[in-house]
């Protein structure tokens, strides 16, 4: 044991953490929550002074030099001690205070816990975090827009089974990417809401003793409103899952439009590339052009699956009450979670705004390929009364035949088509059978032009138009969360500048 003395802290133990919990738990504990919390905390303890303040537990002065002092708080000024303040933030954040009074102010920290201060501090931390992120779903979602604009009137081939199915475009495959973005954003809005719900004042389970003015703290801190159960407030971490299972979902999804984009970059499809500041080496093979940039983007998205399910992990089967195990070492990646989110989306976005697509080698695909399958069958049954399921046997049939004997898709052969249909017991004229053919076949878009949500330039557009005009609702309604907290603090200010003739810093 290590023999440190802990009775300037607690009266129930004699001795400091062993110097093994230091180096292990404590000490990464505390520059932890220096690095991410320090702020947070500082802003949770002043409220709490105002509210010493309401209930005439301080005097104005002692307020002021309370916030004076919570001022003077800087990462720099605080240490790990394991004697003078057990390697804990709030205890060495109270020690600071004390050291800056020139007297006692005895009702300082009077029917306090670290409990809901500690769940208050990291909420605050996870909502502002949620905002930070959201901005950054808004410019990948404008770079997608962007690069959709500019790729409207290409034509490619679309996958299904990894097998060329359908003729679109890059302006309508990245209109389904910034259609997750914008939803994704919309998920992490309605989560932010939900969170929104302050701590602070809850004590340790059962609710303090003074009178708290909890819906005052909240709105002090740019709450929506306070828990109304004090056990709920400190025991339950669940906004740590929500945010950790919306960014895990968000990362599965955009995982999977990376993979299209790395089989796209590849040379096996030359689609698309990227430029070489984007773009990786082999110190074996000079021939190669890499893009591990996608590849550390759908990789460190799968992190974020792992760090929901760690989370997850380490709140399941323990009891419902505060506890290292859950406030703690459960809540350990969340700025990982975070600080993850944001770097895929960052780097998502400098690929997004990079990229350049080939039209050469996306049309070639499309004049080789048979993708008019189901719009020749369709025509079948709309030109040549031919019951649906039978059309769509004749369209295989032709394409199978056409394909067996070289024919390009370019080349459509009515007489083929006739005696396919003809085989099955559905007569059609030369003249219908090259109606039906027309363009059914060719990698022409001109038949979807008034059809919603097809790969039309005129429908694409109107697509990302109405994309754009959600983005900027959420947007708006991002700034509206994010001036709330903003008003908090100056309403802080204000009101200390009011009850104690001194305002901001």
């Amino acid at each position: 044991m290590s023999g440190v003395s802990a009775e300037s802290l607690s009266g129930r133990i004699e001795a400091g953490p062993d110097r093994l919990l230091h180096e292990e738990i404590l000490e990464p504990q505390f520059r932890y929550e220096v690095a991410h919390l320090l702020p947070w905390y500082v802003e949770a303890e002043k409220v709490l002074v105002l509210e010493y303040l309401r209930m005439g537990l301080v005097t104005a002065g002692e307020a002021a030099c309370l916030r004076n002092a919570l001022d003077d708080v800087t990462a720099e000024k605080l240490t790990a001690d394991r004697s003078a303040n057990m390697s804990d933030i709030v205890f060495a954040i109270e020690k600071h205070v004390l050291g800056a009074l020139t007297e006692p102010i005895p009702a300082w920290h009077l029917d306090r816990s670290r409990n809901d201060l500690q769940a208050c501090a990291q909420l605050l931390f996870g909502r502002a975090e949620l905002a930070g992120t959201a901005e950054s779903l808004t410019r990948c979602v404008r770079a997608a827009h962007a690069l959709a604009l500019r790729n409207l009137d290409l034509v490619m081939p679309g996958y299904t089974h990894l097998q060329p199915a359908q003729i679109t475009t890059p302006g309508h495959y990245l209109a389904a990417l910034s259609e997750h973005l914008i939803h994704s954003s919309r998920r992490l809005l309605d989560t932010y809401d939900d969170i929104d719900t302050c701590p602070l004042g809850a004590g340790a389970m059962t609710g303090p003793h003074l009178p708290w003015d909890r819906e005052r703290i909240a709105e002090l801190l740019g709450f929506a409103r306070a828990w109304s159960h004090p056990l709920v407030a400190v025991a339950s971490r669940t906004w740590v899952l929500q945010v950790a299972a919306e960014c895990s979902t968000f990362g599965v999804v955009l995982g999977r439009f990376v993979t299209d984009l790395m089989a796209w970059t590849s040379d096996a499809y030359g689609f698309a590339d990227l430029p070489d500041e984007l773009a990786g080496i082999s110190s074996a093979m000079p021939h190669k052009r890499n893009f591990p940039v996608l590849e550390r983007v759908r990789a460190r998205a799968a992190h974020l699956t792992g760090w929901y399910v760690d989370a997850a992990l380490c709140q399941r089967a323990t009891p419902f009450a505060n506890s290292v195990e859950v406030s703690k070492e459960g809540g350990a990646h969340v700025a990982d979670i975070f600080g993850t989110t944001r770097s895929v989306l960052s780097l998502m976005t400098a690929a997004l705004g990079r990229m350049t697509f080939s039209e050469s080698r996306m049309r070639a695909v499309c004049e080789d390929r048979y993708l008019g399958g189901t719009l020749l069958a369709n025509r079948l049954t709309l030109v040549a009364d031919v019951p649906s399921r039978a059309a769509q046997v004749i369209s295989g049939s032709y394409i199978a035949s056409a394909v067996k004997t070289g024919r390009p898709p370019g080349e459509p052969d009515p007489d083929l088509l006739v005696d396919m249909a003809a085989r099955r017991g559905y007569p059609l004229r030369q003249s219908q059978a090259a109606a039906v053919l027309g363009d059914a076949l060719s990698p022409s878009l001109e038949h979807r032009r008034g059809h919603v949500g097809s790969p039309h330039p005129q429908a694409v557009r109107r697509i990302i138009e109405e994309q754009s005009a959600a983005m900027d609702r959420l947007e708006e309604q991002w700034r509206q969360r994010r001036t709330t907290v903003r008003g908090a603090r100056h309403a802080v200010d204000d009101l200390f500048q009011a009850e104690t003739g001194q305002g901001g810093h």
